[in-house]
């Protein structure tokens, strides 16, 4: 392949600028807060879900309580009223000594129903302080995850502007290039990450190693518009005022 010595070496600007929107991009996916975000939405997840349990199993423990507080204030009721016929005395004297005795078993019915609900209050308490407890972790973990995505936020808007600012060039050096140098250029990016290097001091800018001698002889009879690729990684290779030829 030919291309004007110009364009090839328009491809190393080209190539630094396509490095640099590679190293931005991989900027994006290893901001710092993204790991402490993801690791937060998952506790975040979990503690929803205990808040779930939390909750139904309050309500569940709620309702029973109100059922025993109205079995107790039943009791309380029917021994206000036999309370009230004992006292006013109207009845006769067996009827009256069944009162009694019914209020006797009704005092202690009602210190068994008063233990129950006693029971399912403290029981009440304990998951509302569970709950309570609950919302305060997820309350705060809330306000770090706010934090958090504000910094990823920031920092995601600034490497948009860093992008803009350097991608911005980009289509007058492909244009400098050539479309031809330029397909082959973006082929050889796509699978080895760069597409060109400069030719230094005998080595390769790609792969870093040194041309052997063979080689150097070869580039060095090349025509000026050869378009040159290293043996070693394939990369186009440019040659500079460096190439120590």
């Amino acid at each position: 392949m030919k291309a004007d010595p110009g364009q090839q070496a328009t491809l190393l600007d080209l190539q630094a600028l396509d490095t640099r929107l590679s190293q931005i991009a991989h900027a994006r996916t290893t901001i710092p807060q993204l790991a402490e975000i993801a690791d937060l939405e998952g506790k975040a997840s979990l503690l929803d879900d205990q808040l779930v349990r939390s909750r139904t199993e309050l309500g569940d423990v709620q309702r029973e309580l109100i059922k025993a507080e109205s079995d107790v204030q039943q009791v309380r009721d029917r021994a206000t009223r036999d309370q009230q016929r004992l006292d006013s005395g109207v009845g006769t004297a067996k009827d009256l000594t069944a009162i009694q005795h019914e209020l006797e078993s009704l005092g202690r019915r009602q210190a068994e129903l008063e233990e129950v609900e006693l029971e399912v209050m403290e029981r009440v308490e304990a998951i509302q302080s569970d709950v309570a407890e609950l919302e305060r972790g997820r309350s705060e973990l809330t306000e770090r995850l706010t934090r958090l995505e504000s910094e990823r936020d920031a920092r995601l808007a600034e490497l948009d502007t860093d992008e803009a600012q350097v991608s911005a060039p980009r289509g007058e050096l492909v244009s400098g290039a050539g479309e031809a140098l330029v397909a082959l250029y973006d082929k050889i990016r796509a699978t080895s990450g760069t597409g060109a290097a400069a030719l230094r001091q005998r080595r390769c800018g790609g792969c870093q190693l040194e041309l052997n001698p063979v080689a150097l002889r070869e580039i060095k009879a090349a025509p000026e518009d050869e378009v040159l690729r290293c043996e070693e990684c394939r990369r186009i290779l440019v040659r500079t005022p460096e190439s120590g030829l």
